[in-house]
């Protein structure tokens, strides 16, 4: 099982490398940097959409799933990427986004046409209420009302995110099947696995029942807080219903079709790490789930601590994957306090690769990159625009990589980027951080090689330690080994009688090799400096 302690590297295409100079990054881009990819010591990449869609979601709104849209290449060039990075031992994961279309998919156009045609139940219709106004209180993520009045079958469609998503209608056998023929497509062109979107939104409530409201206290939740009216509700009806669990299933059955294979599922519920446990749970479901619990502003060791032992707790025999940054969320570095200290994000992906689990590690993770600053007028996000200027969207993430500093565009594209490069990331180029010994990027290669070697931080059982305020101590146990792991959250340089973290007669030999800024032993104390970090056998 390949992905049990992976590092899976998140690529965004449109941001990675542009290879035919048009200024939005392609399937070539991220052919002709596989040998840096490789460099990474990651065992996977996932590659967010490039399907075919009329991009008004950037690719999250898929109008044919079985295609490459042209601004990223063609079903050839995906192809050659398979087989490229294969050769170089790197698997091949791709987003899957199931629960809903473009509304430019030849289904859509065909369902809202009449209520009687063959594609007529294919989504989610329902009927206006007498004043005319929609069927409930259901709400889009991206603001406003989740239904859509369609004049051509005088009825509303649901749509859980923009106007241009509507979403599929899985009490209907045939749209499942048809879901898992298109995902049995790529399996037969290779795939390793799938990072499924937003995998529990596939099934609605039948009944289409008002959801409750939610009092205002309450109302900063995971990924939404009191600036989006999304807040206002308990989602209990919208999704994650409990039908959804026999499509996970489905899933699964088809994947153990193609051994080696992995269902990476994105979960955001009213109880993430709940229904993280429920899609994870024995060998039935999905092999890996992920929630945004570690993708929000809280960042402390009594947090982390807290979530990882509320999903173990839970979990039992399920596996997670953790991440910290995605193209969804403002990069870790400036989210996690603003630190610049390289030292920081050095820690931070020591920390999440320490956990236990697998890992996503979002592009320029392993570069330290902050979120760049975007002007109104430069804004491409949906979101954004929305919520403007409030929620500046999800474009400070999305930004273009930088590969040289001396070139234009960072040597990202020679044409106009999509979004402007940042003269900050700039400054943190893959060229100058390759001549850097102790650079966040040589930092990241180091510690993957590493923790290769380290059967416990990839497998081991995970149990939290006591420790002061700014401190997060586990031990991870594989096998009779038992590794002591210590971090040091703040800026300030921090003191920790061991007596306090090991049981007694408990030795340590302390772990190097990893190049992080590393702690010491001094008179029966750690001496942990500012975001350092320490590893020991016990």
């Amino acid at each position: 099982m390949w992905w049990r302690g992976a590092v899976i590297y998140q690529i965004y295409p449109r941001s990675f490398y542009d290879a035919n100079k048009d200024g939005i990054g392609d399937l070539p881009g991220i052919i002709s940097k596989l040998d840096y990819i490789a460099s990474l010591g990651v065992d996977a990449i996932w590659i967010s959409p490039f399907f075919k869609s009329p991009m008004k979601d950037f690719g999250y709104d898929i109008s044919d799933y079985r295609d490459i849209d042209p601004i990223f290449g063609t079903l050839a060039d995906f192809d050659e990427l398979v087989e490229k990075a294969h050769a170089l031992n790197i698997k091949i994961m791709i987003d899957q986004v199931l629960s809903h279309t473009s509304d430019q998919h030849q289904w859509f156009i065909d369902s809202r046409e009449d209520q009687n045609n063959d594609k007529s139940d294919w989504y989610v219709w329902a009927d206006a209420k007498e004043d005319g106004t929609a069927p409930n209180n259901w709400l889009s993520i991206f603001g406003g009302t989740g239904w859509t009045w369609e004049p051509r079958r005088q009825q509303y469609y649901l749509h859980n995110f923009l106007t241009s998503q509507p979403d599929l209608n899985f009490h209907n056998s045939d749209v499942r099947a048809a879901v898992l023929d298109n995902i049995d497509f790529w399996l037969k062109r290779g795939v390793d696995g799938f990072r499924l979107d937003a995998i529990n939104f596939c099934y609605h409530d039948a009944q289409l029942r008002d959801n409750p409201a939610k009092p205002k206290e309450l109302r900063q939740s995971i990924g939404f807080d009191e600036k989006n009216p999304y807040a206002y509700q308990y989602h209990y009806h919208n999704n994650t219903q409990d039908e959804n669990l026999s499509f996970m299933e489905d899933i699964r059955s088809l994947l153990d079709q193609y051994p080696g294979t992995v269902a990476l599922g994105e979960i955001s519920s009213e109880d993430s790490l709940k229904t993280m446990a429920e899609y994870t749970q024995g060998e039935h479901r999905l092999h890996m789930g992920y929630s945004f619990d570690l993708l929000t502003d809280n960042f402390s060791a009594a947090y982390i601590q807290q979530v990882v032992e509320t999903l173990e707790a839970r979990v039992s025999d399920g596996w997670p994957c953790w991440s910290i940054s995605n193209h969804d969320v403002e990069r870790v570095v400036s989210r996690w306090g603003g630190y610049q200290s390289t030292d920081f994000a050095k820690m931070l992906f020591a920390m999440i690769s320490s956990l236990r689990g697998s890992v996503c590690s979002y592009q320029g993770e392993e570069l330290g990159l902050t979120e760049a600053d975007i002007a109104f007028e430069d804004i491409q996000d949906p979101y954004g625009i929305t919520f403007w200027p409030q929620f500046k969207g999800r474009d400070g993430c999305r930004t273009p990589h930088p590969w040289q500093h001396d070139l234009v565009n960072a040597g990202f594209s020679e044409g106009i980027p999509w979004l402007p490069m940042s003269d900050d990331h700039t400054a943190k180029s893959v060229d100058l951080q390759d001549e850097t010994t102790n650079s966040v990027l040589n930092s990241y290669r180091h510690f993957n090689r590493w923790r290769k070697e380290q059967p416990a931080l990839l497998y081991g059982a995970i149990e939290f330690v006591d420790s002061p305020e700014s401190i997060l101590t586990f031990v991870r146990e594989y096998q009779g080994n038992r590794v002591l792991v210590c971090f040091n959250f703040s800026e300030q340089s921090q003191t920790v009688l061991l007596s306090s973290l090991i049981k007694q007669g408990d030795k340590l030999t302390t772990l190097s090799g990893h190049k992080l800024t590393s702690a010491t032993v001094v008179d029966g104390a750690l001496q942990l400096p500012a975001f350092g970090c320490f590893y020991s056998k016990l």
